[in-house]
Parts: structure tokens; sequence; C-alpha cells
């Protein structure tokens, strides 16, 4: 890991909890000025109502002005080839070019959709339980049970070859790892290109009925190739990585609960308000994407001018004191309280339906089948340096 890289306040934490730095920021100042994973200066959002402001309002909170700053050490990109590297990238645009790209993929994500995804879903999850009883404990869950069970599902939805997860595991590794430099980050982001503008020909070729087809067949000539790329590899990244840390951490959570642990094998009915009472608590994704400020905004008794960088802390504000009592116990009879761990507003998670019932359906079959199952072996090691929190282990027996 390189030494230079200095973690920023927003990203840290304190095993599942936000840092006591940034905790104190948000029942303080609430909007502060910090220095960001990529040298820049931003303002830090933290407290629930203002994060909720920032993220519901693109048009003075841009996505889409972000591509004038580059990172220290990125080398020099042209205009033509930023716009190449954006397109399809749903992150990187605000409304009304946001929309046109939303709305093709909205369909897929209804719960009517996952319904229909649901069988295939359960027979995933039963194939790696299978496995790893099969093998006998002890096991490190992360890669026998939380990482490939969400990468099946993405793989399989979007018509990406099982076969080549490692590949791509490998790459979007290097790419949400901040503490590695800036080169080698944009050097696994022009391979992960590569390997979808493959995969988008042989589609655009022979469409099958996977996503990526259903988008060449319905949506081919509205859509450039470019565009097919940035949305095929970031519903790739997306689907397997946010999933696969909720289910490693998630299961760490519950294991040290175990009074909720207990609550929700008593009441397997509350599987539900568990995902989302999880979701909050965890909130993995630490920020969700930087803004620009499009002009000058008065937040919380501060100024930011335009042009200046926002990024919201999305942990410290789903631990909002005045947003939810009692914020640091995880409580999974609080039913869903509107957290924002899938953001909120126009970039408000599009594949949120189908992590949940990921989610609902992974972490009652865990503890179904291993009603025994607790830490063993090596201490579960948190990841830090990741723009997406979680395990990387976490070694169980039963």
């Amino acid at each position: 890991m390189s030494e230079s890289v200095t973690l920023p306040l927003y990203m840290r934490r304190a095993a599942f909890d936000p840092d006591p730095e940034l905790t104190a920021a948000r029942d303080g100042e609430r909007v502060q000025r910090v220095k960001t994973a990529f040298g820049f200066d931003a303002w830090m959002v933290s407290h629930f109502a203002d994060v909720r402001e920032v993220l519901g309002d693109p048009a003075r909170f841009s996505n889409a002005q972000r591509a004038v700053f580059r990172a220290p050490g990125m080398p020099p990109v042209s205009e033509e080839e930023i716009k190449k590297l954006r397109a399809g990238n749903l992150l990187a645009f605000d409304p009304p070019e946001h929309t046109r790209l939303r709305r093709m993929l909205t369909p897929e994500f209804t719960m009517r959709r996952m319904r229909r995804l649901e069988p295939r879903v359960k027979d995933i999850v039963t194939e790696h339980l299978d496995a790893m009883e099969a093998a006998g404990p002890p096991a490190d869950l992360v890669p026998s049970f939380a990482l490939p069970v969400p990468s099946l599902v993405i793989c399989e939805l979007l018509g990406v070859p099982y076969a080549d997860r490692d590949d791509f595991q490998r790459r979007t590794g290097k790419i949400l790892d901040i503490s590695l430099p800036a080169q080698e980050r944009a050097a696994a982001q022009l391979e992960s290109r590569a390997y979808m503008a493959e995969l988008v020909a042989r589609t655009r070729a022979e469409p099958g009925e996977d996503l990526l087809g259903m988008l060449v067949r319905e949506h081919g000539d509205d859509l450039s190739t470019d565009e097919l790329i940035g949305i095929a590899g970031l519903l790739l990244l997306a689907g397997h990585e946010t999933t696969s840390n909720m289910l490693g951490l998630g299961t760490l959570a519950l294991l040290r609960n175990p009074d909720q642990l207990e609550l929700l094998r008593k009441e397997p009915s509350r599987i539900g308000a568990a995902v989302e009472e999880l979701l909050r608590w965890l909130s993995i994704v630490h920020t969700g994407t930087v803004k620009v400020a499009t002009a000058d905004v008065e937040l919380a008794g501060r100024h930011i001018a335009a042009g200046d960088l926002v990024v919201c802390a999305l942990p410290a504000a789903n631990r909002d004191p005045d947003f939810i009592s009692d914020p640091d116990r995880l409580d999974i009879a609080r039913g869903d309280m509107g957290h924002l761990a899938f953001g909120h507003g126009v970039h408000h998670c599009l594949g949120a339906p189908l992590a949940r019932m990921e989610m609902q359906i992974a972490f009652p079959a865990l503890f179904e089948r291993f009603p025994g199952l607790r830490e063993a072996g090596p201490p579960a090691e948190f990841r830090s340096f990741n723009v997406v929190y979680g395990v990387r282990s976490l070694h169980v027996a039963w």
C-alpha cells in the first residue's frame, strides 16, 4: 500500500462505526473543509438533513462537472478521451442526460423483474452453501459465499461470462483501492473498458436474453457503443462489489450482535427490516460521488462557492441522532427509516431492488444452514482504503 495516501476523514471508520472525529464533525460544524482522497479540498457534508439536500438537488450540486478535475499523478487525458470514458456512466451525468440513460435501464430493476430472478438467486445461494458444507469448516466466508453469490447473479443478469470473474474482480479491486497509485487505478479502468468493449461487440453481433442483449435489441440505435460499454462496466462493478461487502460485513455485524441475530432467527419475517437496518448501520459506500456546486450556496451556515467540490459522508448521516434515536445501536426492529445507504434523489441506486432481494435470500439461508455459525481463526480484516467498505476476510466455523 502506498504510504503517501492519507485516509480522508469521510472514509475513516472504527470497525462498524464512523470514526469519532467524523461523528464530532457532524454534530459540530456539520459542513467543513477536508482533503479528498485525490488531493483536492472539498466541503464535507455529514448531517442527515444537509446530505439529503445535497443529494436531492442535482441542479446546484452537479455530478457532470467533476470531469474537469484530474487527480494528481493521473496521465493527461484529452477532452475527447474524457467524453469516451464518461459515456454511459450514469454517475457522471445530471438530468436530462442522466434521465435518458436511466429510463432505459429502470424496467430491468423493478420489483416485478426481481421476483422473476428470485428462484435463480435462491439456487445460486444454495449451491454455494452446499459447497461450503461439503468442504467443511473452517471457511473464509468472503471468497466462499459473500463475493461469489452477487458476482454470479450480476454476471447472469448482464450476460458476462462467469469464467471471467477472477479478472474482473482483480480489476475492480484496483479501481476502488485508493491506496494504489493513480496510474495503476487508471490502467485497471482502461483494461476493464477494453474487456467490456469486446463483450459489447459480441453482444451487438448476437444479442442474447440478458440485460446487455436487451439493451442492444431495444435501444441499440439510441445508445452508442461507448455508452453500452459504460453502462455494462458500471453495472458489473456496482452489482458485485456492494452486495458482496454487505453480505460479509452484515454477517459479521449479526455475529457480533447475537441478540439481533437471535431475534431474526425467532422471527424470520423481520428479514426485510433487518436488511434495511444493516444498510443504515453499516453504510458501506462512504460518500457516493463527489459533486461540484454550480452556484454559490449557503448550507448549514457555510458559504459554498460555485465550483467547489462537495462530498457527502453517508455513514455519519445515517447515524445522525437528529434522524433516528439511539443511532449507534443495531436494532432490526426499527424497519426502514428512510436511510441514505443507497443515496437519494435522481442517483438513488438503480440496483437497490436487486441488492435487497439478494440479501433477503442470502442471510436467512446462511444462518439456517449453519445454526452454529461463529467467528473462527484469524480475526476479520476490515478494508479501509477502498471506495466500498467491507471485510477482506471473515473466517468462520459451525
